[in-house]
């Protein structure tokens, strides 16, 4: 997923969803939810609302407001929470049940002033796979989520299989941020360098969408808490077997569907607990029971984040905010 300024730039009009200094350049996956609602929205429902994701500039007063949260509780942008400061919106809305647990009790925020409603995607197509030459594994996320430690353990499995290959999809350009990715640089460079690593930086999602038909394996080694996971999601409907921690809202996004295993503080257990697992899953891949098993959690993501399931229950949370009493 790449930074296309020309969407932000035709957004820039009456009605257009609410922009501001930190996402003007981006199109992750906050963004990617944040036009695909309003695109998708009824424009004479959608008018009565003021929508904001994440972060708070100013809110119209003519308008209910919508808090629409993608952050963690500490964060910096969510500060203002604090002292009731949750009163100011109609309705919060969160990303996870996950997300909505950590806010409620930091800000001591009630229950009947949130509601969950999670991320969404559009199905991948229904495709199949080639396993005839090699298994290949996928990365596309930022590399602050735990790709130095998927490329570490990747060279050594390189060691132990010659029919691997793991193309990576990661860099802050996607938000923007071109400067944050120095510090990653070197990381880069290994993945440059090495013949079983395709680095292709950051790339539209109608790309990423392409290339999750031709992978296998989403390996996400995440030292990140997410509160929502939409890369899982799209691994999941795109058919990958999916091998990820137990950390944050990533087991409500894989609903038990996925190959799941027990996180860990310290990053040497941890590389070693998911080498273990990516061993695991590299055996078994093309057998006939992993393959009824990503069968099976692509027709549940494709079911539950879809878009056609998503607008449906905004719609219903718009319309039950204006029937509440002022």
């Amino acid at each position: 997923m790449a930074v296309t300024l020309n969407i932000y730039d035709s957004a820039i009009k009456e009605n257009a969803p609410e922009t501001n200094e930190t996402d003007r350049n981006a199109m992750g996956g906050t963004e990617i939810m944040k036009f695909g609602l309003h695109d998708r929205l009824d424009k004479e429902l959608l008018n009565n609302f003021q929508i904001i994701c994440s972060r708070v500039r100013n809110i119209d007063p003519n308008k209910k407001t919508i808090y629409w949260l993608h952050d963690l509780p500490g964060d910096p942008e969510s500060e203002h929470l604090k002292n009731e400061g949750w009163k100011k919106f109609d309705k919060l809305v969160f990303v996870s049940n996950w997300q909505l647990e950590g806010y409620a009790k930091y800000y001591n925020i009630p229950y009947s002033k949130c509601v969950v409603l999670q991320n969404a995607i559009d199905p991948i197509p229904t495709h199949t796979k080639d396993f005839s030459t090699k298994i290949k594994l996928m990365y596309h996320s930022t590399p602050h989520r735990g790709l130095d430690l998927l490329v570490a353990v990747f060279q050594k499995l390189c060691e132990m299989f010659d029919n691997i290959e793991l193309d990576v999809f990661s860099s802050f350009a996607i938000y923007g941020w071109e400067e944050r990715d120095k510090p990653y640089q070197k990381l880069f460079d290994i993945c440059k360098s090495h013949p079983k690593i395709n680095y292709h930086g950051s790339v539209s999602n109608e790309e990423i969408r392409s290339a999750l038909q031709t992978n296998h394996i989403w390996a996400y080694p995440s030292i990140w808490h997410e509160t929502s996971c939409m890369c899982l999601m799209e691994a999941m409907s795109a058919g990958l077997y999916c091998v990820h921690p137990n950390l944050a809202a990533l087991p409500e996004t894989a609903a038990n569907w996925t190959h799941m295993y027990q996180w860990d503080e310290d990053a040497p257990r941890h590389a070693n607990k998911f080498a273990a697992n990516l061993i695991q899953a590299i055996k078994i891949i093309n057998s006939e029971q992993a393959q009824h098993r990503v069968q099976m959690t692509k027709t549940y993501a494709d079911s539950f984040y879809t878009w056609e399931v998503r607008k449906m229950q905004w719609e219903q949370m718009l319309k039950g905010v204006l029937n509440e009493p002022n």
